[in-house]
């Protein structure tokens, strides 16, 4: 048997255990003056844009409005415009800071459709490479992401100002 030694993702383990239980993470994200700990890459009035702890591809991202709502028909229609204008300013951000070759931009609406987290509704941006996809998820399924997220997010801090004016 071979031994893939990952001591670092024991916090992560730990993390996920948490987040299992009540409230949500991306509220608790909205109300913390953590960033660096919740992964928030940018934190506004009316929206928040953070890393996926649990990401598919380096530099995945969720983009949720502040206000803990589940479905876009709660949204008002500022808060719409907002959301949808961090996601563009997220694509922005993302060609400047890590240079993908394409993206997949999406939002999982219940359970049944994929929603981790059904209660508070957010779009995953999630950049894509050439070759981004090779023999681990099929032979091993496990799919490696190559950098810390501290580290990513690190290199999008470094192009945060795309947001200005953003609220």
């Amino acid at each position: 048997m071979d031994v893939l030694w990952a001591p670092w993702r024991m916090a992560y383990i730990e993390y996920a255990k948490i987040e299992r239980g009540e409230g949500c993470f991306i509220c608790k994200a909205v109300e913390s003056s953590e960033l660096e700990e919740n992964l928030v890459v940018y934190k506004g009035e009316k929206i928040i844009v953070m890393l996926n702890r649990y990401p598919y591809n380096t530099g995945h991202l969720l983009v949720a409005p502040t206000r803990h709502v589940a479905d876009f028909s709660q949204l008002s229609d500022e808060e719409l415009f907002s959301l949808a204008k961090a996601v563009s300013l997220s694509l922005e951000l993302l060609k400047k800071a890590l240079s993908p070759d394409g993206f997949n931009v999406g939002v999982n609406l219940g359970r049944v459709a994929g929603a981790g987290l059904e209660s508070h509704l957010h779009v995953h941006v999630v950049p894509r490479w050439n070759g981004d996809t090779n023999f681990m998820p099929v032979i091993a399924d496990a799919k490696v992401i190559p950098e810390a997220l501290k580290d990513t997010r690190r290199k999008l801090l470094k192009h945060v100002d795309v947001f200005e004016g953003l609220r």
